[in-house]
């Protein structure tokens, strides 16, 4: 199943609550059919509101974190307690109160002094946690959820970066001269393997990027999240500032919600 969906919500909250609806369906058939639900998170300050929904008291006891083993999409090259942190980001808004409960929470760890070791090591412990071969043919999260930057960057895959080629290994250290840092991110073959992948994209300053994005047309080099071409759903939850930006020819289905 390879259905390509745009979700349209009035607000950043609508795009939350959406997100909301979608963590529940995938992880109860996640569990029914696997036994155990697996998700690639998203850093940056989009989630962050999916985040607190998640470990607000009522939906918490409603979710099966027993089987739920969470695993990050990228990350900055900072210690986990940095404000920068990815890490930090989602144990204050998620892990904090849920974090007892789950079943399996996997850090990456780009703080250490050698990010592309840091890089590989977490491929094994993709790997390990999946029960395949660390050298093999990515595995299937069952969620993947990602954001997208202004300038059209999704992970850590950044414009021009050397990550985009990337082909056969699933995490990278990938440096980006624009922001002068360095960041470990997921790479197209792992994102590309999923089940399903969904953007969560708020604000007018994300219309260009979404127009460049969902063109008919377009280089994945110059608008990355482009790029994401998953096996399984694709589906992009957007607030209607952002959805200024959808092409009027682009081929996905689109559903507006009122509010």
């Amino acid at each position: 199943m390879n259905a390509r969906v745009i979700e349209v919500m009035p607000d950043a909250e609508g795009v939350a609550r959406r997100a909301l609806a979608a963590w529940r369906e995938h992880a109860r058939e996640a569990v029914a059919g696997r036994g155990e639900f697996r998700v690639l998170l998203s850093g940056g300050s989009t989630p962050r509101r999916l985040f607190q929904l998640l470990s607000g008291a009522d939906v918490r006891e409603s979710l099966p974190w027993r089987e739920t083993q969470l695993f990050w999409g990228d990350e900055r090259c900072v210690p986990p307690d940095h404000a920068d942190s990815n890490y930090r980001m989602t144990r204050e808004t998620l892990l904090d109160a849920v974090g007892a409960a789950i079943g399996g929470v996997h850090r990456l760890e780009a703080e250490r002094s050698d990010p592309d070791a840091a890089a590989r090591d977490y491929q094994a412990v993709v790997a390990r946690a999946f029960d395949v071969d660390a050298d093999g043919p990515p595995p299937r999260f069952d969620l993947v959820l990602l954001g997208m930057g202004a300038d059209a960057h999704t992970a850590s895959l950044f414009p021009g970066t050397r990550a985009l080629g990337e082909t056969r290994r699933w995490f990278v250290a990938n440096d980006v001269p624009q922001l002068a840092t360095r960041r470990l991110t997921a790479t197209y073959p792992l994102l590309d393997a999923a089940r399903s992948v969904m953007f969560l994209v708020a604000g007018a300053d994300k219309a260009p990027a979404l127009s460049r994005v969902l063109a008919i047309a377009g280089d994945p080099s110059a608008a990355p999240a482009r790029g994401v071409a998953p096996a399984g759903t694709l589906e992009w939850v957007v607030d209607r500032a952002a959805a200024a930006g959808i092409p009027a020819d682009c081929p996905y289905s689109r559903r507006d919600h009122a509010g």
